[in-house]
């Protein structure tokens, strides 16, 4: 009998083109390898089409707001069918920065210091704070979504114009700009995937160089590193994982400056598109993408 998997993609989210291109990827793979597949909207049909469909395992393929902050997560734990990716809690606590943070902090794990602006604060006094919290540049973000979406390096002459253009959002993270080496790593379950370096051709890894072919951006792997910092980037990335209390992938993302390695956050569900990173490096080990797939879904299903 063919394995029924039910594939949740698109959403609501900035992310749904990514969503898609992910839910359309997975699906490819699984039907290459005899799988019997569903792709379904997270919308008022998706408890009507699983109890029609009656998959063994449900792909969580969303990205950003409602699809990996916990709220689908609470859905999918009452229908009771092993979804993949974090639960409720640690899809929270993942994707909400400033708790993340606060959790890196806690133990120990070095990541750029930061403040909380929530659009109370006169220009002066934001300009104030920058200056005596963190000092310029700063990076500028929502703490509520992914894929680089509406992230800004900041000076001095254009942090008011970039704090305009995320007036929608309730609350600000503003945090320490460091520079240095782009290396993203990634766990599955409890074991260590491996680590890339990003080297792209613009300002940073934002969302057109993280999607956008035309972004030539370079990865690099093997990461050149010596191998105690390599070993001590892997640690960090798995200590991370499990204080958050991820299953199934996470991905990490980290700045190398100094010799020292800057969690900026993590990501409890990197995309599986063409110019994903996490397939990327499982390749690279051995693990191709159906046996990367069969892998998140084996957690799925010793984690239900």
């Amino acid at each position: 009998m063919k394995k029924k998997i039910l594939i949740i993609s698109g959403g609501i989210s900035k992310e749904r083109i990514i969503s898609l291109e992910t839910g359309r990827q997975v699906a490819k793979e699984l039907k290459k390898n005899n799988y019997k597949v569903k792709i379904c909207e997270p919308d008022k049909d998706l408890i009507s089409v699983t109890k029609s469909f009656k998959p063994h395992f449900i792909f969580n393929a969303l990205h950003g707001q409602f699809g990996e902050d916990g709220y689908i997560q609470t859905i999918l734990e009452t229908i009771g069918i092993p979804y993949t990716h974090s639960g409720v809690i640690a899809s929270a606590k993942a994707m909400d920065k400033e708790i993340s943070k606060k959790i890196f902090i806690k133990n120990k794990i070095l990541t750029p210091k930061y403040f909380i602006f929530t659009f109370n604060k006169t220009n002066k006094e934001l300009i104030s704070l920058v200056k005596k919290k963190l000092n310029f540049p700063v990076v500028v973000k929502p703490i509520n979504e992914g894929s680089s979406v509406n992230v800004y390096i900041c000076t001095k002459n254009n942090l008011l114009r970039n704090i305009k253009l995320l007036k929608d959002y309730k609350k600000i993270l503003i945090e320490q700009f460091i520079p240095g080496r782009e290396i993203q790593s990634a766990i599955i379950g409890k074991k260590k995937l491996g680590a890339i370096e990003l080297k792209p051709k613009r300002k940073f890894y934002d969302y057109q160089a993280k999607y956008n072919l035309n972004a030539k951006t370079e990865h690099i792997i093997p990461v050149d590193l010596p191998k105690k910092k390599y070993k001590a980037l892997m640690d960090i990335t798995l200590k991370a994982h499990n204080l958050i209390g991820c299953r199934g992938v996470s991905r990490s993302d980290f700045k190398y400056f100094k010799g020292k390695f800057y969690l900026l956050e993590i990501n409890t569900q990197p995309g599986m598109t063409k110019l994903s990173l996490v397939p990327e490096i499982s390749a690279y080990i051995g693990i191709n993408f159906i046996n990367l797939i069969k892998l998140i879904l084996k957690d799925a299903s010793i984690n239900k």
